[in-house]
Order: C-alpha cells, then sequence, then structure tokens
C-alpha cells in the first residue's frame, strides 16, 4: 500500500509500506544499498534473511553475486575477500554460525573492513536451542565489532542502512553487526515503510575502499603483514594497530549519531542515538535492556507508575562500543537502575549490568544498579518479570544491598 503524505513532494516519491518480517526487512535494506556481494550459510532462525536475497538476485531486483559456501567460516572469509577488492558485502547469521565465524570476525575488524552482518540472535549450544536471547552476540562484543540492537522491524531496516554509512565512513571503516532477536522479531511481520531508490542512493553513495586495490592491479599489495612487538622503520607494531583500533571504534559513536541525524532529516524517523529513553524525564528508576527486553519492559511503565513508581526505560541501542558518556548523562537524575539481560557473563552476572557499573564506577553520586538474568533461550520475558524485578531491586537499594549472586526471574531452580 502507498503511504499518503501530506507533502507530494519529489522527495518521498516512490516510499511504500509493506508488511514485513523482521528477516525481511534486513533483506529489503541490503538490497536497497545495492550490496555487490552476499555469502552466507543457512541457520535458523536467520536463513530468510539471505533467501530473500536470493530471490532479489534471481528475479532481477539486485545486482549481486551470492557465494554458496559450505559453513559460516567460509562465508565470512568470502565477504572479507570480496571487502578487500571494493566490494560493498552483506551477510547474516545466529548462534552457533556466529561463533563459528570468530576467527575471521578478529581478522575482518583488524583490517578494518566495513562488513555488515545482521545478527539473528539466538542462543547457544550445548544443549542445543533454536529460540533466542543475546547470548551469541554478546559472546563477540571484543572481537572488534560494532553493535548495535534493534526493536523493532521498521528500525531493522533502517539501521542496516545506517550501518553501511557508518562503516563506510573515512574516519571509521570498522565492521558492523545489526542485531535483532530471533522469531520475536525475525519472524514477526510488522508495517515496514520502505525509502524510494533515490533516496536510498542519495544517503548511501557507492562505497569507496580505503584498500584501492583494485587501482593497483599491477601492484602486488600485501594486506596484514606480521607485525613485531614493536614498530619498526615506520611500520607500526602490534600496539599500536589495537591502539589505533580502539581510538576508532571510541570514535564511532559520534560519527553514529551524525549520521542518524542525516537518516532523520531524510526519513523523517530519528531512533534515539546510541541510547533511547522512554519517561525518563522524570523517573527516580530506570529500567534498562536492549531489544526485545526493553519492549517488554516498557508494557510495564503505566502498572509500576500506577502504583507510584516513578520508572522509565532506557534502551541501550549501540553495545559496542559501549556509550558511557551517554548513558551517564541518561541516567544523571535517577537514584536507581533495574538492568534485564538476556545474556550471561558467565562467572560474574549480565553483561549490560556488569558493563553499566563500570560506565557508572566514577559517578559522584552513584544510582544503585541490580541486574537481572531473564529469557534464555527463548524463556517468555513478561511484564509480571519487568514488575516483580524492579520491586526486589527497590527493597535492595532501601537496606543498600548488592547481592554476590546473580538474580534470575523466570527460572526454575
Amino acid at each position: 500500500m502507498e503511504l499518503k503524505h501530506e507533502s507530494n513532494s519529489q522527495a518521498t516519491r516512490g516510499r511504500h509500506v509493506e508488511i514485513l518480517t523482521g528477516n525481511h526487512a534486513a533483506s529489503h535494506a541490503a538490497r536497497m544499498a545495492r550490496v555487490d556481494v552476499v555469502s552466507a550459510y543457512p541457520i535458523t532462525p536467520q536463513s530468510p534473511v539471505v533467501e530473500k536475497i536470493s530471490e532479489f538476485i534471481a528475479s532481477g531486483e539486485m545486482s549481486a553475486r551470492m557465494i554458496r559456501v559450505e559453513s559460516e567460516q567460509s562465508a565470512m572469509a568470502s565477504c572479507i575477500s570480496a571487502s578487500i577488492t571494493g566490494a560493498r558485502v552483506f551477510t547474516a547469521t545466529s548462534a552457533n554460525g556466529l561463533a563459528y565465524m570468530n576467527e575471521q570476525l578478529a581478522w575482518a575488524a583488524g583490517t578494518r573492513l566495513p562488513l555488515v552482518m545482521c545478527v539473528v540472535t539466538r542462543a547457544l549450544a550445548a544443549p542445543w536451542s533454536v529460540w533466542t536471547d543475546h547470548q551469541d552476540a554478546i559472546s563477540q562484543r571484543d572481537t572488534g565489532w560494532m553493535q548495535v540492537f534493534c526493536e523493532d522491524n521498521q528500525e531493522i531496516y533502517d539501521t542496516v542502512l545506517e550501518a553501511y554509512k557508518v562503516a563506510e565512513n573515512d574516519n571509521i571503516f570498522l565492521p558492523i553487526m545489526v542485531c535483532f532477536d530471533g522469531y520475536i522479531l525475525s519472524h514477526t511481520t510488522m508495517p515496514v515503510e520502505l525509502l524510494s531508490q533515490n533516496e536510498v542512493d542519495t544517503f548511501l553513495p557507492s562505497f569507496n575502499s580505503h584498500l584501492k586495490l583494485h587501482e593497483k592491479i599491477d601492484e602486488p599489495v600485501g594486506v596484514n603483514p606480521v607485525t613485531l612487538p614493536d614498530p619498526r622503520e615506520g611500520f607500526p607494531g602490534y600496539m599500536e594497530f589495537r591502539y589505533r583500533l580502539q581510538k576508532t571504534i571510541e570514535k564511532a559513536i559520534d560519527v553514529f549519531e551524525d549520521i542518524e541525524r542525516d537518516f532523520a532529516s531524510l526519513s523523517g524517523r530519528n531512533h534515539g542515538g546510541v541510547v533511547r529513553g522512554y519517561k525518563m524525564e522524570d523517573a527516580d528508576i530506570a529500567i534498562v535492556g536492549m531489544g526485545s527486553a526493553s519492549s517488554q519492559a516498557k508494557k510495564a511503565i503505566p502498572h509500576l507508575r500506577e502504583q507510584g513508581i516513578k520508572a522509565g526505560v532506557l534502551t541501550i541501542r549501540l553495545f559496542r562500543p559501549f556509550p558511557k558518556a551517554r548513558i551517564r548523562e541518561a541516567l544523571k537524575n535517577v537514584k536507581q537502575v533495574v538492568v534485564f539481560d538476556r545474556d550471561v557473563a558467565y562467572g560474574l552476572e549480565g553483561a549490560i549490568s556488569a558493563e553499566l557499573k563500570s560506565a557508572l564506577y566514577n559517578r559522584k553520586h552513584q544510582p544503585h544498579v541490580q541486574g537481572f538474568i531473564v529469557g534464555l533461550g527463548g524463556r517468555d520475558f513478561k511484564t509480571e518479570h519487568v514488575i516483580h524485578g524492579t520491586k526486589m531491586a527497590m527493597e535492595y537499594a532501601e537496606k543498600n544491598e548488592v547481592p554476590d549472586e546473580t538474580k534470575w526471574l523466570g527460572v526454575d531452580k
């Protein structure tokens, strides 16, 4: 169905709304980004992303090369090779497929390749589960990739387009994971407004690789040679490479927000930057989460406020780099923070909870932070869990207690 706009301007002609799953929203974004090469291996619940892309290619709607491979590690190796030659590249995976890519993920980040990969989040085996949590994406947080988490299907479409613009920025050149919850978003249909192709082309110009190997056909070029501990003859040592990668990924926070403002000017949609607040203006308590966990938390806010509990929700969109300064600013007026993690940093607590505490550590007036583990392996995370966990956290705060053991909700102990 065609969208009705108050202004029938040339800029918005060609936009339309389709009812899409989260997977297919990602597929359409890759098509409209004019991706050159796609390589992926099927794994539930990601498979429909690249299946739809293969249909686009077969029908002539998308001019791209689909590389069929025997594993996820080979898929990432193919994406790396294609990106080095100057192609715009896309892939997608889930769970153990993402884990199988681990070695290549670090290689892609170290080579500063602007790949975009959709991670349709799913529990990691063993034991086997095809249902969602964030453990697969969280387990790859230290590979050097940026990681963005989405809350609905429109955000998936928009974020894939934004991700290419960020990844290919002349000051960045880093790979990005666009993460969204398996089944909860990947297989659920929602209205998604697709921009016109002209709008996307204006927002996202052709990829211009920093390696420029296509310009040096007759000049052999080495990529990623073995380094020594110390610099030599003007060539950086290993530590200098790591330093530069860290400084770039820190810089990416500002670049991401600048690009999102540009996208908002084009599309009329702004997803809030690297963190997004809901009812936070007067909140005493901030409930923090990512992806579908944040959506569920928002449903609890009216119930909590009816009981006189002034709670709001802070959604973390950008998990890597972790937006410490933005989080500190968003939480500067709250007395308490309640974190719902759909993951476990084994031996510690939930990953968001641990990192948020690190971000707040040097604040003079620190809010009380209590984390909970919820919704692993597709277990329902309910409004009642949010309310119960928030009240439990309030009791800990009143006693000024922070339990040493992790707190789980909805688990049969």
